[in-house]
């Protein structure tokens, strides 16, 4: 097959969606399938035998953080050049946009795919909040011109379904066992993310610095609880805002981690705590799991989806810090913590990135089928 990725984001950007498409651009180009990746010019013209066609990239001045492509002819002239077999648009809402439009104008089968809840984090923006509604209706009739289209959590397709969204499936999960393990544990990572403080009960979030991540909440707990570190790896437009928040407690903001650092990074903490009810899944969720680490998160469908509370992490009620303290002070429990170590370990085995890669394919294959049934 000849593919199309159209999407809002990709290398040298890091996050859960540029891990879910460079996992299966690999997997793709590993059988063979040729792969054009049309994406805001950030630099990156090829990866894996996959050509990445850039188109211009500009800064918007409501976030700042990361450059985003706009809706552009170019993208037409780019397919056009190609002449794939399919097009699968990622989180169509920009440039996107201009993938769904002219594919359909090209009469090529068209697949989409909705990783990022948009229209919930207007719930964190007064500014932008009476758009919502708007959004929604925007977003939809971009997926709703494709034939397929995919989420990455059940309780995603439910919201979409729910919405009016047409033939909504879920792309499984998956996560690299190899680059996160526990074995990765560094005593000097450690001692750089606890600030010295190597004996206290350290947590690690990894992400994006976003209001909508609602990172601030944690400080409640490290108020409650003054024998626990913080870690915030990433960074992101609320990073200073943040910094501010959080001056004078135990915490250590490192920047972005790519690569082998980041992976010490989950290995050297205790727990992982993911605040966010954001979400659409949380591929870091899987990560800290395969690194070793219990997850404690604020309660949502997608964590739920992942977490089995008591099991493998501990779930709390989002807004309530006692809630959140009491999940925390169960890992003072030293044969419990343990074995929670162990079972979110076993829990991320049953995930490689092969099948959600196998499935994609299987789907592109559907996509096809159902496009040529549709012709004649």
């Amino acid at each position: 097959m000849k593919i199309v990725i159209v999407t809002e984001t990709f290398l040298p950007s890091t996050d859960g969606v540029v891990t879910r498409l460079t996992e299966a651009i690999k997997y793709l180009r590993q059988l063979n399938h040729e792969v054009i990746v049309i994406a805001p010019d950030l630099g990156v013209n090829e990866f894996e035998g996959a050509v990445v066609e850039g188109v211009r990239a500009i800064t918007m001045p409501f976030y700042r953080y990361r450059p985003f492509s706009l809706p552009q002819k170019q993208v037409k002239s780019i397919i056009k050049h190609y002449s794939p077999d399919l097009v699968h648009v990622v989180n169509p809402v920009s440039v996107g946009a201009s993938g769904v439009y002219y594919a359909n104008k090209l009469n090529i089968p068209l697949i989409a795919s909705y990783h990022t809840h948009i229209p919930k984090y207007l719930d964190y923006y007064k500014m932008y909040r009476p758009l919502k509604p708007f959004v929604w209706n925007y977003i939809r009739s971009l997926h709703n011109k494709a034939l397929i289209n995919l989420c990455t959590s059940e309780s995603i397709r439910k919201e979409l379904v729910a919405k009016n969204f047409s033939n909504v499936d879920v792309w499984k999960r998956g996560v690299d066992t190899d680059k996160y393990h526990p074995r990765n544990y560094s005593n000097r990572m450690r001692m750089k993310l606890s600030n010295g403080k190597i004996n206290q009960k350290l947590l690690v979030f990894v992400g994006r610095l976003a209001i909508e991540k609602e990172i601030y909440k944690i400080k409640s707990l490290l108020d409650a609880r003054s024998d626990v570190s913080l870690a915030i790896v990433g960074d992101g437009p609320a990073r200073q805002e943040l910094e501010e928040i959080f001056t004078g407690t135990r915490t250590v903001f490192t920047g972005f981690m790519h690569g082998e650092e980041l992976a010490e990074a989950f290995a050297s903490a205790d727990a992982f705590i993911f605040p966010s009810v954001t979400e659409t899944l949380g591929l870091v969720i899987l990560e800290a799991m395969a690194s070793g680490l219990p997850v404690i998160a604020a309660s949502s469908g997608p964590t739920m989806e992942q977490i089995s509370d008591g099991t493998n992490g501990f779930l709390y009620e989002n807004n309530s810090t006692v809630s959140m303290v009491q999940a925390v002070t169960k890992l003072e429990n030293n044969q419990l913590f343990d074995q929670l170590k162990k079972n979110a370990r076993i829990e991320a085995e049953k995930f490689s990135w092969i099948k959600p890669s196998e499935q994609l394919v299987e789907i592109y294959q559907e996509l096809l089928e159902i496009n040529n049934a549709e012709i004649s």
